[in-house]
């Protein structure tokens, strides 16, 4: 079952880029876009450590890998979920759900991966790039790489869950183009390390829309900051609104009404 599903995405992948490559100075622009981006998150980092102040004890390459990390964030994002789970709403508006409903394949797989967009990735290697340049100031190995991995990996699932289940909402409410918006909006929030932050938001940022699993907690890990206990508690929450990302959708889709009905 797997090996299909993997062969699936690699069909629809495929066909995707080709047909964002007939666009080629798309991708040019988009890399301005991204690099422009990327310069003024840095001008904004540097208004700060420019006159000596730092993030709680977050010298100036640490609050780098943070920033590293959200612009990684933001280009997986734009490459994987903005083209997908954007056109939930679009389905349901205009009744072509009904012809995804329909096909041999799970709903959720087939709206999550479906498509894809390259225009995502200038910003995936900026925040690579600026990730091995702040580690190798400050001494990291291969290992301290690796182990961030998998709470990184943990934070894209969250990030998953919850947009999917933004836009599963569609269903009721049809008008919520504007709705993942907010979600991103809030995300920004995660170019800081949340010490930067007053307690309540800190408080907000972990436990009510949890940012701090995005961005602060596998730069923690990356710097050997973090307990173990964060780990698996991103872990946890990774598994727990993915579970529930797809339960809600099947509960959703007790209430869509056919376009043809």
């Amino acid at each position: 079952m797997l090996k299909k599903y993997l062969k699936v995405i690699k069909l629809f992948w495929s066909a995707a880029i080709a047909a964002e490559l007939e666009y080629r100075v798309n991708f040019l622009l988009a890399s301005f876009s991204s690099l422009g981006n990327f310069v003024g998150s840095l001008f904004g980092l540097f208004l700060f450590y420019g006159k000596g102040y730092t993030f709680g004890g977050w010298s100036w390459e640490e609050a780098l890998i943070i920033l590293g990390i959200f612009t990684l964030l933001e280009g997986f994002s734009e490459t994987f979920l903005a083209p997908n789970l954007n056109r939930i709403v679009n389905h349901v508006q205009q009744g072509t759900l009904d012809f995804v409903l329909l096909k041999p394949i799970r709903s959720q797989l087939w709206l999550s991966t479906n498509t894809l967009s390259p225009w995502g990735l200038p910003d995936m290697v900026f925040g690579c790039a600026i990730v091995v340049y702040a580690g190798q100031k400050l001494g990291l190995r291969i290992n301290d790489y690796l182990i961030s991995v998998i709470p990184l990996f943990f934070g894209l699932v969250i990030f998953y869950s919850l947009w999917f289940m933004l836009g599963a909402t569609s269903i009721w409410f049809v008008k919520i183009g504007n709705v993942t918006e907010v979600l991103r909006g809030l995300v920004q929030a995660g170019r800081y390390p949340m010490v930067a932050y007053p307690t309540a938001y800190r408080f907000f940022f972990t436990f009510i829309i949890p940012i701090a699993f995005l961005t602060t907690i596998p730069a923690e890990a990356m710097l050997g900051r973090s307990q173990i206990t964060w780990t698996l508690s991103a872990g946890v929450l990774a598994v727990l609104l993915f579970f529930l990302s797809t339960r809600f959708w099947r509960f959703a889709l007790r209430f869509y009404t056919s376009a043809s009905s």
